[in-house]
């Protein structure tokens, strides 16, 4: 076989049903072999390198499977990295499998089609592991430790190059059965009895979760359970615990009962805001149950670490509490009051947008996904949007990357045909990747997308005008007519001015099962940020 079909054959050999990317000259060999491979694999090109990452990036997020995308070298590589540092931020298992300049060629400086200066080493610094298969036999063998290294420690991308020659040329390659399962990383023991002790006498213990909690959310309900401990998510986890659960609790309530805790329980998470924001004191011990130690040298040492996959990490958690914890009552009753007084107050200081996304929440099934955007509904939507069911709000995490919402959620309706997807927008970052609307249209990826125009980057324009004596300057916008531009890409579009006016639109938008946009055209919102940038209480 070729180069191109010994990696082709290996990659989807390892249950990959969808490739997303843009053939070029360097990846011919790779997409000739995807269009022989004998079972029916879904290939869906892009219009942008970026377009494409991002597809592969949702389709990850979404599933916790593994997203592949492929580009070329150079321009191809560096239009996908914003996408490859987004799946970092996000814990998001995504293959890159990029071209390179001819075998000989490379990192000599002869100026070759697509040519940059050591790709292999910037790929290595926008993801877990990257390496280059130097002939078509070694395709098998690497990409199974690709998998491996996917499905193993903390989840975060992997990336893979080949030539083209060695994509186009002959070999004798063995291709490998993909391992069945890959082995689980359990906690110390010992640890886990200390972290048992410790939450177990706490009073008034609280969790906080993050994107390394979204496949244990059983696990981390259990505990909670045990513990009667508020369990709050941040927005990269949203859902990992049911919101209408009255233990499944936002950040801001979290913030609320911060300075009263006595000991946290974090599960997958940087800890940016508790830590940096919200205080941590020496009085408060912190167990931290990570996937991989270096977590444990950022910042304040943790009272007791934890280093284990959540799931396996919280079995054994729950299981050594059972026999330690203390006796307690249920904190239902005050749980659930305090999540009603945040929601009037939501409801009260940041009334737009609570009604709009009061409207998305009503007519988006239960099990349909939001993948939200650089823009000030988004915002609202990290502490306002209640979430039933992990991996059902998509967000891109601490790289807040304008543009990156749309493409995502097409990568999201890849994976779900049956499901309906909604996007947000703004008009600043949706003409970023606007023309995947033609991606949509062709490959059917029947998302809605909902885009809030107010002819401005709106948080740019706030934060300018209340840091510099009201001076605005280079946040402006020119905009096209939304409605317009998405039908002449063929897809169903609506306006919408007011949130029933949303609410009929959307309706029949997600009626429709077919690619779709509703322009809302707003005015300036109440900040969502008191609510995000919260005080120090300890």
């Amino acid at each position: 076989m070729t180069g191109g079909e010994a990696l082709a054959r290996s990659v989807l050999a390892h249950g990959v049903d969808t490739v997303f990317g843009l053939p070029g000259g360097q990846t011919y060999g790779l997409f000739d072999a995807l269009a022989q491979y004998e079972r029916p694999t879904q290939v869906i090109n892009s219009r942008h390198e970026q377009g494409a990452a991002y597809m592969a990036l949702g389709y990850a997020a979404s599933t916790g499977r593994p997203g592949v995308f492929s580009v070329v070298p150079g321009p191809g590589v560096l239009n996908a990295g914003s996408a490859l540092v987004t799946a970092y931020a996000t814990n998001s298992r995504v293959l890159c499998l990029a071209g390179q300049v001819p075998s000989q060629h490379i990192d000599q400086g002869w100026g070759m089609l697509h040519e940059i200066h050591d790709q292999l080493g910037i790929l290595r610094r926008l993801t877990k592991w990257a390496e280059r298969i130097p002939r078509g036999a070694d395709a098998p063998e690497l990409v199974a430790e690709a998998f491996r290294q996917l499905h193993t420690g903390r989840a975060l991308p992997v990336a893979l190059e080949m030539s083209p020659d060695v994509m186009e040329h002959d070999c004798e390659a063995t291709l490998l059965e993909p391992a069945s399962s890959y082995e689980a990383n359990k906690p110390d023991p010992d640890a886990v009895k200390e972290a048992a002790r410790v939450l177990g006498s706490a009073r008034n213990p609280i969790i906080i979760a993050g994107g390394g909690a979204l496949d244990a959310g059983a696990e981390l309900k259990r505990v909670a359970e045990i513990l009667q401990a508020p369990a709050a998510a941040n927005f990269n986890a949203k859902g990992v615990i049911d919101e209408r659960h009255y233990l499944g609790i936002n950040l801001p309530a979290a913030h609320a009962l911060w300075g009263d805790a006595d000991a946290v329980l974090a599960v997958g998470t940087r800890l940016t805001e508790p830590e940096l924001e919200w205080g941590l004191d020496d009085g408060l011990p912190v167990v931290r149950l990570e996937a991989d130690d270096s977590a444990f040298d950022r910042g304040r040492a943790p009272t007791v670490a934890l280093c284990a996959d959540a799931d396996a990490g919280l079995t054994d958690l729950a299981d050594a509490l059972e026999s330690v914890n203390r006796k307690r009552g249920s904190r239902k009753k005050e749980l659930l009051g305090l999540k009603r007084r945040f929601r009037k107050e939501f409801a009260r200081n940041n009334a737009p947008q609570v009604a709009v996304l009061d409207v998305v929440r009503e007519e988006l099934p239960e099990d349909g996904f939001l993948v939200d955007e650089v823009t000030q509904m988004a915002y609202t939507s990290w502490f306002a949007f209640p979430s039933y069911r992990a991996r059902h709000y998509i967000s891109s995490n601490f790289q807040g990357n304008l543009g990156y919402g749309y493409p995502t959620a097409l990568g999201v309706q890849a994976a779900h045909r049956d499901r309906k997807v909604v996007a947000f927008a703004g008009d600043g970052g949706f003409l970023y990747a606007g023309t995947e609307m033609a991606t949509a249209k062709r490959h059917g990826l029947n998302v809605v997308v909902i885009v809030f125009s107010n002819d401005a980057y709106g948080n740019v324009r706030r934060d300018q005008a209340q840091r510099y004596s009201g001076r605005v300057f280079a946040s402006g916008l020119t905009n096209p007519d939304f409605k317009a531009m998405a039908e002449s890409f063929g897809l169903e579009a609506w306006r919408a001015r007011t949130p029933e006016e949303l609410r009929k639109a959307l309706r029949e938008a997600l009626e429709a099962d077919a690619p779709g946009l509703i322009e809302m055209p707003v005015s300036e919102m109440p900040s969502p940020w008191p609510y995000i940038l919260l005080p120090r209480v300890r």
